[in-house]
């Protein structure tokens, strides 16, 4: 009797409805935006946010910010952070553009360049997995260490990274497809699809959700975690020397202060877009949606001719809201269970 009630309970629990929003929570983001780029497009004087000008800028400078969001999402979900994705993004611009005064070709100096991000970035995963290290802590020391370490390097001027007898290569990372559409847009959205299909179709995205949620578990199903989690940290590296190049590529100039304050705005980006900060749960549509509305917050300020500090106020907002809505999901979402 005891065990058919139990059965009984079970499936009566797993055939309730689970909330709409708990299941499509990237319908809950994408409305978000939706009301944030309808207010952009009447508050701001001249309704200039809507203007084809505004939004070119608005997909080239922000695409290069949402590429690393990307991937700081996909290492959330596993688990981990990643605070140093700033000072790692300085130094492989510093690197491009050294090796491009050498000179070498733009191309194998963007190669080089993403080895060094993959390679700071399997470090990182190195030493939170196998030290021990909380990747917060780990990441925030290695976040201290490369920025400083660009800016000795540098000497904390500027260097040109002019690349104007290497046509084909700017207009591959900076140009314009038919005049219109940045390529920087282009990449994000490419690599928004090439991670989501990583993420949800193959089964490596499954290992990633499993060793977020519960590691332990996660091991007794065989998975190498340890593996998951530096993996995750190399797309991470990749994906800053990529966005690194693109930079340095349409500045035509090194700055040892780029990707300044990066580091909180990508977890910002990534908790707006339904990713959980205990790791295990998010999809890519969902960040690549959370990074666009940071992008569109912080041109709305520009547009507004608002002091930049009011963009980090916009920002707390919208995350401690996104947060609470994240707790209200999951308390209905448990309320249903447990019925």
């Amino acid at each position: 009797m005891t065990a058919n009630t139990g059965l009984h309970t079970i499936t009566e629990s797993a055939a309730r409805p689970t909330p709409f929003l708990a299941r499509f929570r990237a319908a809950g983001v994408f409305a978000i935006l939706v009301l944030l780029v309808v207010g952009a497009a009447i508050l701001t004087p001249g309704h200039n946010f809507i203007r084809m000008a505004n939004l070119q800028t608005l997909m080239s400078l922000g695409s290069e910010f949402g590429i690393v969001v990307l991937g700081v999402g996909l290492l959330m979900i596993a688990g981990e952070f990643d605070l140093s994705i700033g000072s790692v993004l300085a130094f492989c611009s510093l690197i491009f553009t050294m090796l491009i005064a050498v000179p070498i070709n733009p191309f194998v100096a963007g190669l080089i360049t993403l080895a060094c991000g993959s390679a700071i970035g399997s470090l990182n995963g190195i030493i939170t997995v196998k030290a021990k290290v909380v990747s917060f802590i780990a990441t925030l020391g290695t976040m201290l260490f490369w920025r400083g370490f660009t800016l000795i390097l540098s000497g904390g001027t500027m260097r040109s990274a002019v690349l104007d007898d290497y046509p084909a290569f700017v207009n591959l990372f900076t140009g314009d497809l038919g005049g219109v559409i940045p390529a920087q847009g282009i990449w994000f959205v490419l690599f928004a699809v090439i991670l989501g299909l990583v993420l949800h179709l193959r089964p490596f995205g499954n290992w990633i959700y499993a060793t977020g949620d519960n590691v332990l578990a996660a091991r007794a199903m065989a998975i190498n975690t340890d593996r998951v989690k530096i993996a995750c940290f190399v797309i991470v590296g990749l994906l800053c020397a990529f966005s690194a190049v693109i930079q340095t590529t349409r500045l035509s100039a090194f700055s040892s202060r780029v990707g300044t304050g990066w580091e909180l705005r990508a977890v910002a980006a990534a908790v707006v877009g339904g990713t959980s900060l205990r790791g295990g749960r998010g999809s890519m549509v969902g960040i690549f949606l959370g990074a666009l509305i940071i992008m569109v917050i912080e041109d709305m300020v520009g547009l507004a001719r608002l002091a930049y500090e009011w963009t980090y106020v916009a920002l707390g907002l919208v995350t401690l809201a996104a947060v609470l809505m994240d707790l209200f999901i999951e308390s209905r979402v448990q309320r249903a269970t447990t019925r």
